[in-house]
């Protein structure tokens, strides 16, 4: 190779080790979406409003947050599967649309393992099982004696077809040797009100959800999915404690981006997602919220979602249900 081709291909290389390195350097450069498939208020639009205060700080750039609304977060999953990869189109997604929905919904328009990228496992939320305080069972175990005694099927409270507190339901039932009737109600408002209503026999909410309402006296809490007792609801025990260690679930919530986006940007959006999940300030308003803080690697995000998908599509295949 004479001297005038070295030169060009030194250039080269220097020129694109400069560029990404510019790439790398520039990114971001404008405002950033982060997308939440549910309602103001709600779990995950709590943990997108306060990491996304400790993001702006970081990142130095603008960020909005979108709650669009719909099929369980489906229609936000779509949204930023189907956008530019360029790291300006953010989103907060949780168990039930990323590991559950594929097996359980025909039609599902998005593939979350090929169309997305885990960036950073953020935070969790376990699972208190509940029943209305008028209810004459008092512990998990009575819970079960009194379904199986039951002639027909357990009326159980969802927040939706297709979501942790369904499936969790059924594993709960597959667990107790009894059968449910879930019972899908379009809004946590109005699962609630039905809980608090005595119109089912019980329910899973979150603890961020439940723990309120265990407190004010609306709702009676008999265990948790959680390896250990909550913090908040200390007197409540771990289901197991109570015998059945496998109704263990949990709905976790994490940043994704779209395929393709590249590694230096996801690589910077999960170093300022991390460095956020550490900051004393966001750990202690997630905690209180009910949260587990997590604020993992990429590499850990994807495998811990690749290892739900397996174990939520098998519970929901043994259930045989099959949404439009």
């Amino acid at each position: 190779m004479d001297r005038r081709h070295m030169l060009v291909l030194t250039a080269g290389a220097c020129s694109l080790g400069l560029s990404g390195h510019a790439f790398g350097q520039a990114y971001p450069d404008r405002p950033i979406r982060l997308t939440v498939g549910f309602p103001p208020g709600t779990g995950p639009d709590t943990v997108a409003r306060i990491v996304s205060q400790k993001l702006v700080e970081r990142l130095k750039q603008p960020m909005t947050v979108d709650n669009r609304t719909g099929a369980g977060g489906q229609i936000a999953v779509q949204g930023v599967a189907k956008s530019a990869p360029d790291g300006y189109n953010l989103l907060l997604a949780e168990v039930g649309s990323i590991s559950i929905a594929p097996a359980a919904f025909d039609k599902l328009t998005y593939d979350p393992l090929k169309e997305l990228i885990a960036v950073s496992e953020v935070a969790r939320a376990d699972f208190l099982l509940v029943v209305p305080t008028q209810s004459p069972v008092k512990s998990a175990a009575e819970f079960v004696q009194a379904a199986k005694a039951r002639s027909g099927r357990t009326n159980f409270a969802t927040f939706g077809a297709g979501t942790p507190g369904h499936f969790g339901a059924e594993l709960f039932a597959a667990q107790g040797g009894f059968k449910i009737e879930p019972v899908h109600y379009r809004s946590t408002g109005d699962a609630v009100t039905a809980i608090v209503a005595g119109d089912v026999e019980g329910a899973f909410v979150t603890t961020a959800l439940g723990s309120a309402q265990v407190k004010g006296g609306k709702v009676r809490a008999l265990a948790t999915t959680a390896d250990a007792r909550s913090k908040l609801l200390p007197d409540v025990p771990t289901f197991a404690e109570v015998g059945m260690p496998k109704v263990d679930f949990s709905s976790w919530l994490a940043f994704f981006v779209p395929a393709g986006t590249p590694e230096p940007v996801v690589a910077t959006l999960n170093r300022a997602i991390v460095e956020a999940m550490r900051d004393p300030q966001v750990k202690d308003r997630l905690e209180e919220s009910g949260f587990r803080v997590i604020g993992s690697s990429a590499a850990d995000a994807a495998k811990m979602v690749r290892s739900e998908s397996q174990r939520w599509g098998q519970i929901v295949k043994a259930t045989g249900f099959k949404g439009n």
